[in-house]
């Protein structure tokens, strides 16, 4: 096994391998800095500006140790860049037999059974998207991965995404008909056998919420965790870490309660209309703000006569819809997953017209068709500090910008 100095120096292996390479011994102090926060299962934050060569700085040690590591990025692009680029690179120059994964959420990843729902109705979706619809019917027949990022002819925001992937809400996990051959389940599968999964701090911190709510864990332990552009994770962790529902969500909804209502529950007229209704209800709640998309503090326009009064007509209709959706319990398992998305929301709903808000932050943003609601923690350092001290295992925090006036106390806080 090389050291980190033959790995690194000028006469190493990354100089044998890469064309140009110069050693830089920021990059190696770097190297060395990483190493002993693995080996001795403490933290370490580096600061990394443009130039130092991190990647490889980190890449380099979790390759030499011997305990499954994940490397967390700040987006999906970077994420791809790591694992298909810088990765490789690396693997090469030290002769690394790792195995090693790339892991995205789960609106990456096809669902079958979503898009067998979609198989002949024509008439829930409009023509644009019907034409996508055959698109992504084509490269399923051919696709291994099933990540939907290899459709290079649809435009990553395509309105079809949504119909032929899956959420955490509406997923059927192991009571889906398709589950065996689900793309999303292989993928974790592969991260579990992996040394190195390369994942984003997104679904890093949806795991992470998962976990602590009891309801699963996406991202395998680790004896090590590499944080990425670790800057943003005060922003994506807060996030996380609270609790938001938007009129998207309940959209959604009411278009799944018409898709069950035109294939499997045709006697089910009822639903279709209290859904349609809390559908309108939402809309309408969106209606009552700017036109362009802004944020703002909750409960300044919870004070509205006109907002409080709307949120009162929406949680009834989420409520009517509710109580019809009960009626039908049992008969079909997407129906049965529905109601309970229907119960999350009028839960979450009532969160936002109460008054007992204690350390948590209350705002609104909005997109051109809809608003979502927001409720954060105003600190989230109690609670990331009992999952980093819950396990023995290195952390490493990493960017170009972490220190406020030369000092670390603000990102350590």
């Amino acid at each position: 096994m090389p050291t980190l100095s033959e790995v690194f120096s000028g006469t190493g292996l990354l100089a044998e391998s890469i064309r140009g390479f110069k050693p830089r011994q920021a990059q190696t102090d770097m190297a060395e800095a990483v190493e002993r926060a693995i080996k001795q299962s403490h933290s370490v934050i580096i600061e990394a500006g443009t130039g130092t060569g991190k990647t490889f700085a980190y890449l380099a040690p979790v390759l030499l140790a011997k305990g499954k590591a994940i490397i967390s990025t700040g987006t999906k692009n970077l994420q791809e860049q790591l694992y298909h680029r810088d990765l490789p690179v690396i693997k090469k120059a030290l002769a690394s037999n790792r195995k090693t994964a790339l892991l995205k959420g789960r609106a990456n990843y096809l669902c079958t059974h979503r898009l067998g729902q979609h198989g002949g109705n024509s008439t829930l979706v409009e023509s644009d998207v019907l034409n996508e619809l055959s698109i992504v019917r084509a490269w399923a027949n051919t696709t291994k991965t099933g990540d939907v990022g290899e459709i290079k002819t649809l435009p990553e925001d395509a309105r079809v995404l949504p119909l032929v992937t899956s959420t955490v809400d509406n997923c059927l996990g192991r009571d889906c008909p398709d589950y065996e051959d689900c793309y999303l389940v292989k993928a974790r599968k592969k991260a579990m056998d992996a040394d190195i999964v390369v994942v984003n701090h997104h679904l890093f911190f949806a795991d992470m919420a998962l976990k602590d709510t009891g309801f699963g864990e996406l991202i395998p332990d680790a004896e090590c965790i590499v944080f990425d552009e670790a800057h943003q994770i005060p922003d994506i962790a807060s996030e996380y870490f609270g609790e938001a529902v938007s009129t998207r969500q309940i959209q959604d909804i009411s278009k799944e309660i018409t898709l069950l209502y035109r294939t499997v529950l045709k006697d089910a007229e009822q639903l279709e209309k209290a859904g349609e209704k809390m559908r309108m209800q939402a809309a309408d709640l969106r209606l009552l703000f700017a036109d362009k998309a802004a944020k703002g503090n909750w409960v300044e326009h919870l004070e509205r006569e006109e907002v409080r009064t709307q949120m009162s007509r929406l949680e009834d209709a989420v409520g009517v819809v509710y109580d019809v959706c009960k009626l039908h319990i049992g008969r079909d398992k997407d129906l049965d997953n529905l109601f309970d998305r229907i119960v999350q929301v009028r839960d979450k709903l009532a969160l936002f017209t109460t008054d007992q808000h204690d350390g948590m932050s209350l705002w609104y943003e909005t997109t051109p068709r809809h608003i979502v609601l927001h409720m954060t923690p105003l600190s989230i350092a109690a609670k990331f500090r009992r999952f980093v001290e819950s396990d023995e295992r290195g952390w490493v925090f990493t960017s170009a910008t972490l220190v406020v006036n030369n000092d670390f106390t603000h990102f350590q806080r």
